[in-house]
């Protein structure tokens, strides 16, 4: 288990984490999200042990996070960290070589992870000859050389297209389920949507969102109600407690308050002809993540 503990962390006056907690079970792929310059780049890097903090502890599997257990991690980071005249082979080998593996377990493991992202013939060719896509599998793979148990990831899906996203998201799910702990960070609220089951928001490097997605979303009381038929925009704006109509390709989106609104406009659109769907729905995390996010910056 990774285990963040009242974790606070200043740059001179600056403070840069503030009293952060939360628990990485193995086998759990966990969000970490913020805006840029909330403290999470901070907060990997001392989840790495690269950083002191002032306060708190951080430790994996009850051990203090140090170069003891560092061999653990893997860390994919946001922006490229590849030594471009280098060949795949050559860059694997570094880092593996970091990492305390043998050359011979880390070709034996190069060769596996190359098939399965389906660029085994670029084994031999330096890294500033592969696409950029390519290049993010590279350095994906060697971020995992080492079976990590806690890995790190921060936007792992940057330059890809969708097929892509699907290699890189089914071996994420087999780490996880090899028990690896898993942190993810993505700008992309759909992407964290794919994997994570609890997250934390930083704002100013403080938590003001945790806990399981489907219970935030649970007390996100606003909801959504999706509606394909003959309806009228204005009408629905009359209903008490509908905050806003928004027209989506051949359907309306209605924003509501509560649930408690639902009833209020089923009334109406019961009455109306052509009706093919009337469904409510969860917010969207990307909802959630910008109203709490910008509560925050208005207080």
């Amino acid at each position: 288990m990774l285990k963040v503990e009242h974790i606070t962390k200043y740059y001179g006056d600056f403070l840069a984490v503030d009293d952060l907690s939360f628990e990485v079970q193995e086998g759990e792929i966990f969000g970490l999200l913020g805006v840029n310059g909330a403290g999470k780049t901070t907060t990997f890097r001392m989840m790495m042990g690269l950083l002191d903090y002032q306060k708190g502890k951080i430790t994996l599997n009850g051990k203090p996070i140090d170069y003891r257990v560092t061999d653990q991690i893997g860390f994919l980071t946001e922006e490229r960290s590849l030594l471009t005249k280098l060949t795949v082979k050559q860059q694997a080998i570094f880092f593996g070589v970091l990492k305390g593996l043998s050359k011979k377990e880390i070709l034996k493991r190069l060769d596996i992870l190359l098939e399965r992202f389906e660029i085994s013939e670029y084994k031999e060719k330096k890294i500033k000859e592969l696409s950029k896509g390519n290049q993010q599998k590279v350095q994906f793979i060697t971020a995992i050389l080492n079976e990590p148990k806690l890995l790190i990831l921060d936007e792992p899906f940057s330059g890809l297209d969708p097929f892509n996203v699907e290699l890189f998201k089914k071996e994420i799910l087999r780490l996880a389920q090899q028990g690896s702990m898993i942190i993810f960070s993505s700008h992309r609220m759909d992407h964290v949507e794919l994997f994570c089951k609890k997250l934390v928001i930083l704002v100013k490097g403080k938590s003001v969102i945790e806990g399981y997605i489907k219970d935030i979303k649970k007390d996100y009381r606003k909801k959504n109600i999706l509606i394909k038929g003959d309806v009228s925009k204005e009408e629905l704006l009359k209903i008490g407690g509908v905050l806003q109509v928004l027209e989506k390709a051949d359907e309306l989106e209605v924003k509501i308050e509560s649930e408690e609104v639902v009833q209020s406009v089923f009334e109406y659109v019961k009455n109306r002809k052509n009706i093919t769907k009337f469904m409510v729905e969860e917010p969207s995390l990307q909802e959630i993540f910008v109203a709490k996010v910008g509560e925050t910056y208005e207080k």
